[in-house]
């Protein structure tokens, strides 16, 4: 499925034919702490985040904390190093191993104050973005701000309303039902849950709403999981051939929809108008990676995190085994308790920006912890309990204001379908390792068991 004019396309995007939408030193003292009792992620050896588009901050202050966020013990449990930079303050400049510098925010208010700041822009900061296809990928909605980013939501806000994913409802029973036969077919193991089940579910979904044809599903499905593997450097050989071919595809798709379009959210994406003009080529690209990457990743994380801790608990298992009434409210608790999207996309100040009582300068970057503040003893009782009788919370799971998660209902339809069907048509589930020995995925952004162990 390839085009000249698609390619030429997808060219001229990475070439910069479309346009694309310190200062001072920081007032607030940064905090000596010291980390002897907490050794977990404070490691100096060299680390890949933040990632790129998060920068350099320029302020003079050198900060005195140091976090290794590629480090293994680090990504296993976070939560003891969120909790000492919450106490010590709830928005803390930090430095990373690899040298770059960011200010992280733990807490539950902060959070909010600051995924709502109109002076933290989503927006990527000039000169630090990654390069070549991934680049073109990575400019969508959700690194923009309004007005671009309020056009662009617009245009797929009714897609993924309460009332077209409940409509969606017996796809996912469809794609949950399958996989499980595999899974049982495949048995007894050990199998990897997160690769066969995990992963795969959602992104059948996913390519259902977006209109992927079956025929190309399964090359789109390995690249997919090849940009998302937590092995291996983001800049090696294979990932960035994926990248490539990713970015190929989607424009030769976007022809295809153009000349025929399907009853699919692409194809009405590819022929949408919005105050008078059709999104362009580079949009395009950026939404259907968006679309494909946000459609699974959350759900994918989720799933992995709810089988990891009822496998660990053969208590909390039984009981919604036994009381089915209760799964939803678990689907919530397990969003807070397990946050798969550990932190919102790095923020820039666009000047100085004050949130709580400190002022981040102009030009520094600024990462909002969900999973910190979905564990903030300020706003949840016994924050670290897994407790599915726990009154309802607005935990930040899905973020909060302008950016949050546009497809919250189809993740929870996804997971309340998929731990239902692990429970009761999976009843030998097992796990094959010890918790304490499964791989997490690296990094601030995602949390989630990178491989699950399990023996039907």
């Amino acid at each position: 499925m390839t085009s000249g004019s698609s390619l030429a396309h997808a060219e001229c995007a990475v070439n910069g034919c479309h346009r694309w939408a310190r200062s001072r030193a920081t007032r607030s003292r940064v905090r000596a702490v010291s980390w002897a009792s907490v050794t977990a992620g404070i490691l100096p050896v060299p680390s890949p985040w933040p990632p790129p588009w998060a920068g350099r901050a320029e302020s003079q202050a050198v900060p005195d904390l140091v976090l290794d966020a590629a480090d293994p013990g680090f990504a296993a449990d976070p939560h003891p190093v969120y909790d000492r930079l919450r106490r010590t303050g709830p928005v803390q400049q930090v430095r990373f191993a690899n040298g770059s510098t960011g200010w992280l925010v733990t807490s539950y208010d902060e959070a909010r104050q600051a995924l709502t700041h109109p002076d933290l822009s989503n927006t990527l900061r000039p000169g630090t973005a990654t390069s070549g296809a991934r680049a073109v990928l990575e400019r969508h909605m959700l690194t923009s701000d309004a007005p671009e980013h309020t056009r662009l939501r617009r245009l797929v806000t009714d897609a993924f309303s309460p009332r077209r994913i409940a409509a969606l409802t017996p796809v996912v029973r469809d794609v949950t039902d399958g996989l499980v036969r595999q899974l049982l077919a495949s048995g007894p193991g050990p199998l990897d849950l997160v690769s066969q089940f995990a992963f795969p579910l959602p992104v059948t979904v996913i390519f259902e709403v977006l209109g992927v044809p079956l025929a190309d599903r399964d090359d789109l499905r390995s690249w997919t999981y090849t940009v998302a593997s937590p092995n291996g450097p983001a800049g090696d050989a294979p990932t960035q051939a994926a990248w490539a071919h990713m970015l190929r595809y989607f424009a030769d798709l976007i022809a295809a929809k153009r000349a025929q379009p399907t009853d699919d959210l692409f194809s009405d994406l590819v022929v949408a108008e919005d105050d008078g003009g059709r999104l362009t080529e580079a949009e395009l690209l950026g939404m259907a990676f968006l679309l494909l990457f946000a459609g699974y990743e959350t759900t994918m994380n989720l799933i992995g995190s709810t089988a990891l801790a009822l496998l660990s608990d053969p208590a909390l298992r039984d009981q919604l085994r036994a009381e089915p009434a209760r799964r939803d409210a678990a689907v919530e608790e397990l969003l807070r308790h397990a946050s798969p999207i550990e932190g919102a996309l790095w923020r820039r100040a666009l000047r100085d920006a004050t949130v709580g009582d400190v002022t981040v300068p102009a030009g520094d970057t600024v990462l909002v912890l969900l999973a910190a503040a979905n564990r903030d003893p300020g706003r949840f009782d016994r924050p670290h309990t897994l407790d599915f009788d726990r009154p309802a919370s607005a935990h930040l799971a899905f973020g909060y204001g302008a950016h949050y998660c546009v497809g919250a209902h189809l993740a929870r339809l996804e997971a309340r379908i998929a731990l239902g069907a692990l429970l009761d048509d999976v009843p030998t589930l097992q796990l094959a390792a010890d918790p304490a020995d499964i791989p997490w995925r690296p990094g601030l952004l995602v949390r989630g068991p990178a491989r699950l162990p399990v023996t039907i």
